[in-house]
């Protein structure tokens, strides 16, 4: 029986036109800042994948900054802080590349149920309030969760963040600029920039949507270019130094058009329709599981769930050795799985560590998830016998 990738929030495997496309600019020997006929073929790939990018992501091509990856993304927007106030400030169901930067301790959006309220809301606004100290600072904010498929609701950009409760010192408000890690969800789910949410900077990566592993790209849609973190040659037009990337920019460039294709023909439906199938069955073998965010806007392949006093490493393990691929957690470099951060934010206590996430792609089949869900339930009765 052949394996079944479900694990495609941490990496998804590599678009045939990606593929293409890299293939091709691998007999490319020009530098694209060169100004030879050889250097402006070059030049040339790495312009057609930022169009690519941008139209993905909904931006002008000149907004888009080429990166080594979303990490490097997001260290060269939170670089930006000195002329948002000179703060930052990330929420705790970030991703680590922010979070890790965080300047403030803030409280989590929304609950185990994946909903946002007031309470939280107000609390949020309080401790941004202070760590402002009366002044600016710039905010992460992802726009879905890579963990749970969480999808934020619309958030303010560059004006004032209010709530509409009263406290006994008046109502509270914090100008806060935005930094969107928008990485899980561009490719699956439609991005749509307005009036009342624009960040002023996105995040995203290409290995997360079809593309190669390696590089990524900021969104700048402040009117100002950033300021450069690598200095060198002036490549990404002064904004990222460093050669770029040729073969890798086309990949993603690829992967980006095709990305876009899926969207708008709804592809990502018959996921959404794939994972409800998958947690029913899980429901019919187990009362206990608890599905996070269930009944909120989820991202249409991510299910995320746990099963009290079975933990989630354990889960995995099992499951690998049976043939599918899924994960627990948060994995660090060498691979050691602990339990999640983000769930424990979000007041899941003690049962964080018993939680899996499911992760479908385009190619996942309903036999791929019932096949999935059948050894899971296989796997739980002997759990329960054994815990007997």
């Amino acid at each position: 029986m052949s394996r079944v990738y479900l694990d495609h929030n941490a990496t998804t495997p590599l678009r045939g036109e990606a593929r293409d496309a890299m293939l091709a600019a691998m007999d490319l020997v020009g530098n694209p800042s060169s100004v030879h006929a050889e250097g402006r073929s070059a030049k040339m790939v790495v312009e057609r994948a930022r169009a690519q990018v941008a139209a993905l992501v909904g931006c002008l091509s000149t907004q888009v900054v080429f990166t080594g990856s979303a990490t490097e993304a997001a260290a060269l927007a939170v670089a930006q802080k000195g002329r948002h106030g000179g703060r930052f400030a990330a929420l705790p169901t970030e991703h680590d590349c922010l979070l890790d930067w965080s300047e403030a301790e803030l409280p989590s959006l929304v609950g185990r149920d994946g909903f946002y309220n007031a309470v939280r809301v107000n609390d949020m606004t309080c401790r941004l309030s202070e760590a402002a100290n009366g002044g600016a600072l710039l905010l992460a904010m992802s726009a879905a969760n890579s963990e749970t498929g969480v999808v934020a609701p619309i958030v303010p950009h560059s004006s004032t963040y209010e709530v509409s409760e009263h406290y006994d010192e008046g109502p509270l408000s914090v100008e806060a600029t935005t930094v969107c890690d928008i990485t899980q969800a561009v490719g699956k789910i439609p991005l749509q920039w307005d009036r009342l949410f624009k960040p002023s900077y996105a995040i995203l990566s290409a290995h997360k949507l079809g593309g190669p592993k390696g590089v990524g790209a900021l969104i700048n849609f402040t009117a100002d270019d950033p300021e450069p973190m690598l200095r060198g040659g002036g490549q990404e037009m002064g904004r990222r130094s460093g050669t770029e990337n040729v073969v890798g920019i086309a990949g993603f460039g690829a992967a980006a058009a095709a990305a876009q294709r899926d969207v708008e023909a709804g592809k990502w439906d018959k996921i959404e329709k794939l994972r409800n199938i998958l947690e029913s069955a899980l429901e019919a073998a187990s009362n206990t599981t608890i599905f996070v965010g269930k009944e909120s806007r989820r991202l249409p392949n991510t299910s995320c769930f746990a099963t009290p006093g079975w933990k989630g490493e354990t889960q995995v393990m099992q499951m690998d050795l049976a043939g599918f691929a899924i994960s627990a957690g948060s994995a660090c470099s060498s691979g050691k799985v602990k339990a999640s951060r983000v769930l424990k934010a979000m007041g899941l206590g003690d049962i964080a560590g018993d939680a899996v996430r499911v992760s479908l792609g385009l190619d996942t089949t309903e036999d791929d998830v019932m096949r999935f869900a059948d050894t899971w339930a296989q796997k739980l009765k002997k759990h329960e016998a054994r815990a007997a």
